[in-house]
């Protein structure tokens, strides 16, 4: 009687370590580019959270000059953090995050700004990322257009 061991081959597992190995390369740096862009997404996120405050400053007395931070119902700029931001300042209706605390170090020291433009009577906002030139893959899908959409 002839028994037959089953199982894989040497060569049949060196294959499949490859392939993983082939994904592993690929799949790594993707992930970590997706969770940098997670973290810069935060940034806008804050930042956003400030334009109803700047348009009614705006709405107001009809001028950006006297929305900034600690006034007008504006909060200071050390107020709004994050996990991935360390604070969110607004100076003349144009409203700044700064990345560190837990950033990613292509991250950390970026800023990211909203700024608002006076459409006669309505505002629109600008974004601008500040490492744009380094960094393009991680710039938030919002700010890759000429400007962000109006509130």
């Amino acid at each position: 009687m002839n028994k037959t061991q089953g199982g894989f081959t040497l060569i049949e597992l060196l294959i499949v370590v490859a392939i993983v190995g082939i994904l592993a390369a690929i799949a790594i740096p993707q992930y970590q580019n997706y969770t940098i862009r997670a973290q810069a997404t935060e940034g806008f996120s804050l930042a956003s959270g400030l334009k109803p405050q700047v348009a009614e400053v705006f709405a107001e007395t009809g001028d950006l000059t006297d929305a900034d931070s600690e006034s007008n119902g504006i909060p200071a700029s050390g107020t709004v953090t994050g996990e991935y931001v360390t604070g969110v300042a607004v100076a003349d209706g144009a409203i700044t995050a700064t990345y560190g605390n837990n950033a990613n170090a292509n991250l950390a020291g970026s800023t990211i700004t909203l700024t608002p433009t006076d459409n006669t009577g309505s505002l629109s906002w600008q974004c601008t990322f500040s490492d744009v030139a380094d960094n393009p893959q991680y710039v938030p899908q919002a700010c890759r257009n000429a400007a962000a959409a109006g509130d």
